[in-house]
């Protein structure tokens, strides 16, 4: 004899179907990159999250705003920086666990490359939250694909420090590296990277790629010597570095 489990009143099946969410529904974080120049460059997942979320937790939210425009978007967004990140993260995740979607982003490129982030997204997977990732643009990864250098793999030192001491040891253990090495610099800390270059390895190939894919990209290559004189003479700020393996 088979055993038929009584029905729901029509009532309590209501409220039963009312209650169940969909995954979209669900609050989670979502990690979207932006482009690294041309605001053309975001995609077309990230257009589309960027659209569909609650909240837009920003590094600069200025500069966020400005994408925003450019594609025609009207969301709301939040500062996310060095200040108060700990009460930031609570505040943001008590939202996402009453179900807000909110998406994470840097001025450019990746979140949590060289950017904020890290702390939300640590504590929103410790908690059980979803967190998505919605890739796009990378200076490093762009860089590396203009720079011609072999590339089985690379190695990342992140942003160049300002201080003598810590710049040289940086750089020279990028020297020691088989792999290429793409460091993120001003003008200033990627002049005197290269100085240093000049002295650690002095025929070592290198690339340095300025404003990436903007109208005033400049692509340099040369020794370190080469293109040391070159940036001195290139406006921009936003310097990537590849410093080609040691052979």
């Amino acid at each position: 004899m088979i055993s038929v489990p009584p029905k729901q009143s029509q009532e309590n099946a209501g409220v039963s179907i009312a209650s169940a969410k969909s995954p979209d529904e669900e609050g989670a974080v979502y990690v979207v990159a932006v482009p690294i120049g041309h605001p053309d460059d975001l995609t077309l997942r990230a257009l589309a999250t960027l659209k569909s979320v609650d909240l837009i937790a920003s590094e600069d939210p200025k500069m966020t705003q400005q994408l925003l425009a450019h594609h025609r978007i009207s969301a709301t967004v939040t500062s996310y920086g060095p200040v108060n990140v700990k009460e930031k993260v609570a505040v943001l995740l008590q939202r996402v666990r009453q179900g807000a979607r909110i998406a994470i982003v840097a001025d450019t490129g990746s979140p949590l490359i060289v950017d904020p982030g890290a702390l939300l997204v640590t504590e929103a997977a410790s908690q059980g939250i979803r967190v998505i990732p919605i890739p796009g643009p990378s200076s490093a990864i762009t860089a590396l694909t203009v720079a011609g250098f072999s590339c089985e793999s690379f190695y990342f030192c992140g942003q160049l420090p300002s201080t003598s001491p810590h710049l040289t040891r940086r750089v020279a253990d990028a020297v020691k590296m088989k792999a290429p090495t793409v460091a993120y610099g001003t003008r200033r800390t990627a002049v005197r990277a290269l100085e240093t270059l000049v002295r650690l390895a002095p025929r070592r190939l290198v690339v340095a790629a300025c404003n990436l894919t903007t109208p005033n990209e400049v692509i340099i290559r040369g020794t370190a010597y080469e293109v040391s004189r070159q940036l001195l003479n290139t406006a921009g700020e936003d310097i990537t570095i590849v410093l080609s393996g040691r052979r």
